[in-house]
């Protein structure tokens, strides 16, 4: 049986984890990096392929860097986060999560209940498919 290369089983355990959030990753302009990073915790966990991160966490809060427009993908629910750096795009799914961005360019997408979204700059296409979410500029 031939031996299976490193990089396909991460790239491999990257893909399972990405699936296993729900989330899709969605592009942004700017340059891809050719290796994903992905940091886990207890209750979190954060994949970055490319030029977006996916983050999905139950419960917690913390700061996600979007550094300088990088697409955002947030999945989860009961969650408090800080979003700092420039966001090209945001999509959030999940319930009851609060979160604060300092600036989303693009878009900004939120499906499910009862979040409550907070961006300080930017002017995004804001597409609220959800229930009972509240975005606000301030």
């Amino acid at each position: 049986m031939p031996a299976i290369p490193l990089q396909l089983i991460g790239w491999v355990g990257v893909a399972a984890l990405s699936a296993t959030l729900g989330l899709t990753a969605c592009g942004s302009s700017g340059q891809d990096t050719s290796d994903p990073t992905m940091t886990a915790g207890t209750s979190s966990a954060q994949v970055e392929i490319g030029n977006t991160i996916n983050y999905g966490s139950f419960g917690t809060t913390a700061d996600i860097d979007c550094a300088d427009g990088k697409a955002l993908n947030i999945g989860g629910s009961n969650n408090t986060l800080t979003v700092k750096g420039r966001c090209a795009s945001v999509n959030v799914g999940g319930a009851d999560n609060t979160l604060t961005f300092e600036q989303v360019d693009n878009d900004l997408s939120v499906v499910g209940l009862n979040n409550t979204v907070t961006y300080r700059e930017g002017e995004p296409k804001i597409n609220d498919t959800g229930s009972n979410n509240t975005i606000t500029k301030g």
